[in-house]
């Protein structure tokens, strides 16, 4: 696989306090680190406009060269770096991006070996997660961290994740299960099938999710807000939770 584009849905199922799902649909761009050269063409390019567009400033590191942001990671991280990297994340449409999650995942002969999760909430904070997977099929692999940032005003800014993840040729799957107390909060699934990374498919992506950004934060808004009415308790971050760490 080089560069393509991974088409689905996101669903969320909270448990506690009170129980509250819902599902939209999304996508995202998956990049082969390996070909990162080769990652434009008419309607797609790197740290410049166009209707979907990779720029590195949106993720971990200062520099404009992602691939030394990625090699200061791994070794902030005391990761060592493998030939095989994939970078999966929600593109800029028109200039504009809210990515709550991307993921690299490194590989050790084809086989899935750390998942380093980028999450962002909206009050402007950032923090990386990362984890060593572990699989006793090769197939499903599973892998575990502590939460440590503010997401959503209802649940506790501490917690568990536990992330299951399955990732071939025929999907990207990734499950992350929230845990407070031992009590389980939350479950987010993405479920996404993969496209070439072709024009022909940017442009089908383009306008089935032209205001996708918009409706990642609108409707963020919406579930809190339903949540609000629901009798959930607000809560606010700390200073800490409103900074882009690394």
């Amino acid at each position: 696989m080089s560069h393509q584009f991974l088409d689905g849905v996101i669903y969320h199922k909270r448990f506690l306090p009170k129980e509250h799902k819902f599902e939209y649909k999304f996508f995202m761009v998956d990049i082969d680190l390996q070909e990162l050269d080769s990652l434009k063409n008419r309607f797609f390019c790197q740290n410049s406009f166009n209707l979907f567009s990779f720029n590195t400033k949106n993720h971990f590191g200062k520099s404009d060269d992602f691939i030394e942001n990625v090699t200061y990671l791994l070794k902030y991280f005391d990761i060592k770096r493998c030939h095989k990297m994939r970078f999966i994340t929600l593109p800029s449409i028109l200039g504009f991006v809210f990515n709550p999650i991307s993921l690299l995942i490194l590989f050790e002969k084809n086989i899935p070996t750390y998942l380093i999760a980028e999450v962002h909430n909206y009050n402007g904070g950032r923090v990386i997660y990362p984890t060593k997977l572990q699989s006793e099929d090769g197939i499903n692999f599973k892998s575990s961290t502590k939460k440590d940032m503010y997401v959503s005003p209802f649940f506790k800014r501490e917690g568990n994740y536990e992330f299951r993840l399955k990732y071939d040729e025929k999907q990207l799957f990734l499950n992350i299960l929230l845990f407070e107390d031992e009590k389980k909060m939350l479950c987010s699934t993405l479920k996404l099938k993969p496209l070439n990374f072709s024009q022909t498919n940017i442009l089908k992506l383009f306008f089935k999710h032209t205001f996708l950004t918009l409706w990642v934060v609108t409707r963020t808004l919406y579930q809190s807000f339903k949540l609000k009415r629901k009798g959930l308790k607000w809560s606010n971050p700390i200073k800490e939770d409103q900074i882009r760490r690394l």
